[in-house]
């Protein structure tokens, strides 16, 4: 991929470092909303869409920008106003949304994935920014207004909130980036994070994945792992399943595939019997980890709606999870994600090329493939990994595991 590392050690991306991209990224988000500032609110029109604005940041400084320690570089914003109504909808003001982004550093994140994307957090946890290959932004901008009709009506979803698309051109090479809400805040510790798609084909985690600090799994490693799946209280289940019915429907009628279901989970008990053994003598980190300001960004709330018994029932000790057990009936949140939503062209292309020679009907795959792919990824999703906490335990799961399948008062 474009990433790399130069003779200081420091990542690189298509050759420029990270730090002049992070600097870069700072000025181009600080301009770019400060002359939005000046517009005044009103529809978004469909011209929105396709609007790309450009401007020019040269090291010593213009009259519109602030000099730089950094080469010369360009800054483009795509579709502006549709974005600024996106983050609206999100309740995230134009000040927030500059403080969260530009007034520390970001921080990068070095277990980046397969993509040899880079990802950026904002200091503050709310954003992840993700560098974009040029047909993802591509698709992305051709998205945009579907996404925006979605959005307007169901803002609660478990697809990726996309809060900003730019380019930084730096040496002649363009750097795509979007800005995204963050999935797993770091101040909650994750013990396990898998990345499930409803496929068994080649879907275990390498050896080199798993020799990471915090490796993700794969579908294979979850069955194996957590042969039970993890257990919902029924509205609770309800809510995730009909979420993400509705979002797999979005996919199919963007004929988009291969996305996943990014799946983190926090083990209360466990940590709980972590910090007894730490015994507060050397605690890494005893903050509070702070709610999420950006609605609906956290997983319970993209599954809820507001009736839900006269109000959220988000609690602080819940910090943004979905309460769940495991079969052993420890405490569990969860925080869970679509994922990988913009590499769909990619996929298309293999297929029409290895299905058409497994299948005799090989002219009807492409047509029936989003659907059978989002009709498989529900039915993994609502029957594999997550299911209902069952009323009253089974006696043959109670004599097989010794310990009944935990009860919720």
């Amino acid at each position: 991929g474009h990433r790399g590392v130069d003779s200081t050690g420091e990542t690189t991306y298509k050759k420029t470092t990270s730090s002049a991209l992070k600097g870069a990224i700072q000025l181009g988000i600080t301009h770019t909303v400060g002359s939005l500032s000046t517009k005044p609110e009103r529809d978004v029109l469909m011209q929105d869409f396709y609007v790309v604005e450009s401007i020019f940041f040269p090291s010593e400084g213009s009259n519109l920008t602030p000099a730089h320690h950094y080469n010369d570089f360009r800054f483009k914003t795509y579709a502006p106003v549709a974005f600024r109504y996106f983050r609206e909808l999100f309740g995230i003001r134009p000040d927030d949304y500059l403080y969260s982004l530009c007034s520390e550093p970001l921080i990068e994140l070095s277990n980046s994935g397969a993509s040899g994307s880079l990802f950026y957090v904002s200091s503050d946890d709310e954003f992840i920014i993700k560098t974009v290959q040029h047909k993802e932004a591509e698709f992305l901008q051709k998205l945009l207004p579907g996404y925006y009709m979605n959005l307007n009506q169901n803002p609660r979803t478990l697809l990726p909130k996309f809060y900003g698309l730019y380019c930084v051109q730096a040496g002649g090479k363009n750097i795509r980036i979007v800005v995204m809400n963050n999935l797993l805040p770091r101040s909650v510790k994750m013990h396990l994070k898998y990345d499930l798609k409803g496929s068994t084909y080649k879907r275990r985690a390498s050896q080199k994945e798993r020799e990471k600090v915090f490796p993700t799994y794969k579908d294979l490693d979850f069955m194996q792992d957590i042969p039970d799946g993890l257990f919902l209280d029924s509205d609770m289940y309800n809510a995730l399943c009909k979420t993400l019915q509705r979002d797999c429907l979005v996919l199919q009628s963007f004929k988009i595939m291969d996305y996943s279901l990014l799946v983190a989970i926090h083990n209360i008990d466990l940590a709980q019997r972590e910090h007894a053994m730490a015994d507060g003598t050397c605690q890494a980190d005893t903050r509070r980890p702070t709610a999420q300001k950006a609605l609906y960004s956290t997983a319970m709330e993209s599954i809820q709606g507001e009736a839900r018994r006269g109000g959220t029932i988000e609690t602080d000790d819940q910090m943004g999870g979905i309460p769940a057990r495991n079969a052993k009936g420890e405490r569990l949140l969860l925080y869970v994600g679509i994922i990988d939503v913009l590499q769909s062209y990619r996929f298309v292309k293999k297929l029409e090329h290895s299905w058409k020679a497994l299948v005799h009907d090989g002219d009807t795959v492409s047509v029936h493939r989003p659907s059978f792919y989002a009709e498989r990824f529900q039915r993994f999703m609502c029957n594999t990994v997550f299911k209902k906490i069952p009323l009253k335990p089974s006696p043959s799961k109670k004599s097989r595991s010794g310990t009944a399948v935990p009860r919720r008062s």
